[in-house]
């Protein structure tokens, strides 16, 4: 497979009434073609910012990509000129919202709002597009499509405006979909819907998908690889067998220990990861989850630890697999209930 999207340590900042605020702190971090990639972490960690720098969004001027590279292709996003960015999203890179009821216009028909990607960005006359607009539709679920493309929003469920949201995004045939918490609004059954439509339309086309979440469920079912962000940083990052089976940061497997096992015979406990993030207005010295970390060393606090690679996707930034630390799986052995 060859490489698609490679980001060198990115920053982003935004200028506020307290200060400024780092929300990503030298990220890196790449995906082929035909692959998908889960950034996972909790709220606030630089996840959708990541993803905005990404698209050319961060929003200015109280936003800056402050450093760093966004190499799509054989372009750095980051040096384009507003117009160059403009014809590059939504023709080759797409992006899939959170929520469809604001990334959707209320005022205009469905079929309208589709086909104005595909006049903008492929030479279609008025009906080639409505064409296109309407086998999209049907590709992603959509009946009686005559119909639906030329009602609003407001007359479509939550599953289906998402479903539109995913066509609009594949108007003009991307090679990169973002997908921002695709499902984080719907209910299981319409998740599960979504997430079967992404991976079969990613088989279709060779797309590559970035999944923005929090939710480990969804990663385990679609993604290859996993990039865990903490308070800007990635902390860990590897194939979804490395980061699932085999943790070595204490907060991915914080974040493990807190989501339900229903496989599990002896009903694991759920345990809550304690604390608050850092504050990104003066972020720490030194890791920056050693304040929540129950392992945390005096080096923690100090220093930040350097990337420790175990294969060649899988490597962690955690002074417990420095050579000279008790190695990461035995304190997790020995003191794994800490944690509760």
């Amino acid at each position: 497979m060859s490489r698609l999207l490679e980001v060198n340590d990115l920053k982003v900042s935004f200028r506020t009434y307290g200060g400024e605020i780092q929300a990503v702190r030298g990220v890196s971090f790449y995906i082929d073609e035909g692959e998908t990639l889960a950034i996972v972490g909790e709220s606030g960690c630089g996840k959708s910012v990541t993803a905005q720098a990404v698209m050319g969004m961060v929003p200015v001027p109280h936003g800056k990509v402050k450093n760093g590279q966004i190499l799509f292709g054989d372009r750095d996003i980051t040096k384009l000129s507003k117009k160059k960015l403009q014809q590059i999203r939504g023709s080759e890179i797409g992006m899939i919202f959170q929520d469809p009821m604001t990334s959707l216009n209320p005022t205009m028909k469905i079929g309208t709002q589709i086909r104005e990607g595909i006049l903008k960005h492929q030479k279609l006359s008025k009906n080639e597009a409505k064409e296109k607009a309407l086998e999209l539709l049907r590709l992603v679920g959509i009946s009686d499509v005559e119909k639906r493309y030329s009602q609003y929003p407001h007359e479509f469920s939550g599953g289906m405006r998402q479903r539109v949201v995913i066509a609009i995004a594949l108007a003009c045939d991307p090679k990169l979909i973002i997908a921002d918490e695709p499902t984080t609004a719907l209910d299981v059954t319409i998740q599960a819907q979504i997430l079967d439509l992404l991976k079969d339309i990613q088989k279709k086309r060779n797309s590559s998908i970035i999944l923005i979440t929090h939710d480990l469920g969804v990663v385990a079912e679609v993604a290859d690889r996993v990039a865990v962000m903490y308070a800007g940083v990635v902390v860990e990052s590897g194939t979804v067998d490395e980061i699932f089976e085999n943790p070595k940061h204490p907060y991915t497997l914080g974040l493990l220990k807190s989501v339900p096992n229903l496989d599990s015979p002896d009903k694991e406990r759920l345990i809550p990861i304690d604390g608050s993030p850092p504050d990104l207005f003066a972020p720490p010295t030194g890791c920056p989850f050693a304040a929540r970390c129950p392992f945390a060393m005096e080096v923690c606090v100090m220093h930040m630890p350097d990337k420790e690679t175990f294969s060649d996707h899988h490597y962690a930034k955690c002074w417990l697999n420095d050579n000279r630390a008790i190695k990461v799986e035995e304190m997790i052995t020995a003191g794994s209930e800490q944690l509760v």
